[in-house]
């Protein structure tokens, strides 16, 4: 494995660069001092909001670009790269299915506050984990803002739960398994691929000049785009058979063990 071509390193976060307690390791940030010392860019691509993203990385958040929503929002520090939201009316349609599911919680994300309502209220601290900036409404149809990404919260399993009450839905939106509690719908072209694959034609960037690790579902288009693209030891099988290499686990520093060999 020849990564000496590499130009950009691309991270899913939970599951992947953060632990299982969603913390961040010092040996990472060491390590991206030795990325930026060699022109490497570092891309945190993740279902998170962007205010969550660059909370959990802080010291570094003026030095990165960021992939939030899924892919809906692309930023470079201030400035905006991509959005693509949901339409207007296809939201209130989604809310209604989601309303029908039982034990389905929807989450409206929008580019920079998230909207919950009251009966979201018993998962609220875990939700704070994922959404740093929110509102708590009495009705969500009533949102205006404009929406990135719905996300679908099950407190015991959402692939199981309330993916096959989704993925009929798959010609309108993009429905994603993006954790063992969440499925995620999108605009059909907000997705981490669609998202990397601009980046990459913004910096003139070969598949043999990324690196790109993931551990679920709504990481596997862009693990498609990467000569190097890794799977976490505790990855979704679905990830196993797409990812080209495979690390070890987020508990184990998968993702500096191989950025150690690639500085």
């Amino acid at each position: 494995m020849d990564l000496s071509q590499i130009k950009m390193v691309v991270s899913d976060m939970d599951g992947t660069l953060l632990n299982s307690k969603h913390q961040v390791s010092d040996r990472f940030f060491e390590l991206f001092k030795s990325l930026a010392n060699r022109n490497i860019r570092f891309v945190a691509a993740s279902g998170r909001q962007y205010h969550s993203i660059v909370d959990k990385l802080d010291p570094i958040r003026e030095d990165i670009l960021v992939i939030a929503e899924n892919g809906a929002l692309v930023k470079d520090k201030e400035r905006e790269l991509l959005v693509t939201p949901i339409e207007h009316h296809l939201k209130n349609d989604l809310l209604s299915i989601v309303d029908h599911i039982e034990g389905a919680h929807a989450m409206l994300c929008g580019k920079y506050n998230a909207y919950f309502d009251g009966k979201s209220a018993p998962f609220l601290e875990q939700l704070k984990e994922y959404y740093s900036s929110y509102e708590i409404l009495d009705n969500l149809h009533d949102v205006t803002d404009e929406i990135i990404k719905i996300a679908v919260y099950h407190s015991i399993n959402a692939e199981e739960y309330i993916y096959p009450a989704m993925k009929g839905l798959e010609s309108q939106v993009k429905v994603k398994v993006s954790g063992l509690n969440w499925v995620d719908l999108n605009h059909s072209n907000a997705h981490k691929g669609h998202a990397l694959e601009k980046l990459m034609n913004a910096y003139g960037l070969k598949s043999h000049e990324v690196l790109v690790f993931g551990d679920y579902n709504n990481d596997l288009e862009m693990l498609e785009l990467s000569d190097y693209s890794f799977a976490m030891a505790n990855a979704h099988p679905n990830v196993k058979q797409i990812a080209k290499y495979e690390t070890l686990s987020n508990d184990e520093f998968g993702v500096e063990h191989i950025l150690e060999q690639l500085v």
